[in-house]
């Protein structure tokens, strides 16, 4: 039986800007329900106001309209984007500050587990150490509803594989906002859209939110053949926009597989680049880095230990790695800015580069988009193409009447956006991006990927997102803080999936383990390394891993539908139960498959 919510507005509307934000006076006002176990995620473009409904939730923000009402005794705590630490000595002050503070002890504790000092000092403290003080203050007030904005930013994988295990095990509820497409799906079981001024829930996890979206865009489309001509063309373009998207998003995952496959087709079996076998000119002439056993230590730590690899034109490369275990060093190591102890990194001269990283500097607060983007001038020049702003700006997902918006008045969403536009203007044939997801909407994170994969130079990417990682990059470079770096062909998955493998113990002296080589998108010639059933398998599997998966989105879309539990329990279980199923036979297939590809590529 269904409990009773313990948050809940009845017809909502909120004014902002001389605008209806929510709700509107031609209409009853939007409701909101809140259950007891509602594991939500928040999702809407940047400016759809996630954050002000949040501030709403917490009374925080007075409605213009409709009626609020909370469940005695119920604790709401907010985990805010960017909490101000200004006002306190040290990071335990400001845990310990507020209406309803914890307990010193019980935050201790928390941040025990995080690795975070509370007695560091919160001026000068690092955007991951405040990120982890701002977790532990609000995990350790014990809340009824947790609100959290972007609560993976600026932390490194294992803090937040540690969140995501707290908040498995965590029995209230809550709600997230958040870029971070795995923590979403790992963790949530409802979702909340905002879209054109309308609240919409469906009790399903994110997951099941890109099938939603696309129904609710087809039912407008179809609705809008019954309206008038301005918003038939208007929802048939989002419709349209939607659905070419995810088509060009397919062809590009197509694409990364066969450069993945590549790439794998270019190192040896344990995963290092063929240095010494790329002696022909056509090789050479593509490469535009290359680093030949490198080392770099800081006093008695070896950052990067004996590192070698060949970065060619065209490839997309992930590195990852906790905090302080090297990224940064690494990164500049293969850029010129530093140089290593011993080895040598050769880097061509026709290469230039932009980086985009979490600096804003250039976006101060008294200019103008027009001023950020095109020094001021209608027009930009955009890598060899002139362009009007307006229409550029469209390209980024701006309203063209924004151009001489100031910069000070746009949200962080916004201002990371502009910031894109404007750096991926320029000539170049290096990007260089450090963190580039942090403050971008799920909306824009396509554009990202969209922009990555057309673009014709090399890419280096510094990130934490695991999702971003695996639908853009071709390389990834792990670091695990010894100085030793994983050179893996694929995403964040792969490389995890060889960890995991490595981390095994053997079952014999002759039991292979997975390597680094792609997922299976090709076939192969009869192989001597290869008996007859090993040989079948290599060729047939792909194919079955594909019907795999066409079955599990099949099975999430039917999923996604909100009534089919209450109409049919037992079908909804059935198919639950058959996805998971469809789940682990697809997983044992990728193992077997990447043995046999160990075995045929080694």
């Amino acid at each position: 039986m269904a409990q009773p919510p313990i948050l809940s507005w009845e017809g909502l509307g909120l004014q902002q800007g001389g605008r209806w934000l929510f709700g509107g006076p031609d209409t009853d006002g939007l409701d909101l329900h809140i259950g007891p176990r509602d594991k939500l995620a928040l999702i809407g473009r940047n400016g759809a106001g996630k954050t002000t409904l949040f501030r709403m939730i917490n009374d925080q923000i007075e409605a213009d309209r409709g009626e609020r009402k909370v469940k005695l005794g119920t604790r709401i705590v907010v985990l805010e984007q960017e909490p101000d630490f200004t006002p306190f000595d040290t990071l335990m002050d400001f845990a310990l500050s507020g209406e309803n503070p914890p307990e010193a002890y019980e935050v201790e504790a928390i941040a025990g587990q995080l690795g975070i000092d509370m007695s560091t000092p919160a001026k000068g403290a690092s955007g991951g150490e405040m990120r982890r003080a701002a977790i532990s203050r609000a995990l350790a007030q014990d809340p009824d509803l947790l609100l959290m904005d972007e609560p993976t930013n600026h932390l490194d994988l294992a803090a937040i594989e540690w969140l995501e295990s707290w908040l498995e095990r965590y029995k209230g509820a809550f709600i997230v906002i958040s870029h971070d497409r795995t923590f979403l799906k790992r963790l949530t079981n409802a979702t909340i859209w905002l879209d054109r001024g309308v609240i919409r829930r469906k009790d399903v996890g994110f997951g099941g939110y890109e099938a939603w979206e696309a129904e609710v865009y087809a039912e407008d489309a179809r609705i809008a053949h019954r309206m008038d001509a301005k918003l038939k063309i208007e929802a048939r373009w989002l419709e349209r926009g939607v659905t070419a998207r995810r088509k060009r998003n397919q062809g590009r995952l197509e694409k990364l597989w066969q450069m993945r496959a590549q790439r794998a087709a270019l190192m040896d079996p344990t995963g290092t680049a063929k240095l010494g076998l790329e002696s022909d000119d056509s090789n050479k002439s593509k490469s535009v880095i290359v680093a030949d056993k490198v080392s770099k230590s800081y006093g008695d730590r070896a950052i990067i230990r004996d590192f070698s690899l060949r970065i060619q034109r065209g490839d997309r490369i992930g590195v990852v790695g906790a905090n302080g275990a090297g990224k940064t060093t690494l990164l500049k190591l293969l850029t010129g800015e530093l140089e290593p102890d011993e080895g040598t990194v050769t880097i061509a001269k026709t290469l230039t580069g932009v980086k985009i990283d979490q600096q804003r500097a250039l976006l101060t607060p008294d200019k103008t988009v027009r001023d950020v983007v095109a020094e001021g001038s209608d027009w930009i020049d955009v890598r060899g193409t002139r362009k009007h702003i307006q229409g550029y700006l469209k390209e980024f997902l701006f309203d063209p009447g924004i151009v001489d918006t100031k910069v000070a008045t746009m949200s962080g969403g916004e201002r990371s956006r502009l910031l894109l536009a404007r750096e991926f203007s320029r000539k170049s044939n290096l990007l260089v991006l450090d963190e580039p997801t942090n403050d971008l909407d799920l909306e824009t994170l396509d554009l990202l990927q969209e922009v990555i994969a057309d673009y014709d130079g090399t890419v280096l990417i510094v990130s934490h997102d695991r999702d971003f990682l695996d639908r853009t990059v071709t390389l990834t470079l792990g670091l695990d803080g010894s100085g030793f770096v994983d050179i893996v062909a694929g995403g964040y998955e792969d490389w995890e999936k060889k960890r995991s493998a490595r981390s095994k113990p053997a079952k014999s002296k002759t039991a292979k383990t997975a390597t680094d080589a792609p997922a299976p998108r090709k076939s192969a010639k009869q192989n001597s390394k290869l008996s007859y059933k090993d040989q079948r398998d290599y060729e047939l599997l792909p194919a079955r891993i594909e019907e795999l998966e066409a079955a599990i989105s099949k099975g999430e879309a039917i999923l996604s539908n909100p009534d089919l539990y209450t109409r049919d329990p037992q079908k909804f279980a059935d198919i639950t139960k058959g996805i998971e199923n469809a789940r682990t036979e697809k997983d044992e297939a990728e193992e077997r498959w990447l043995e046999l590809a160990e075995r045929v590529e080694g």
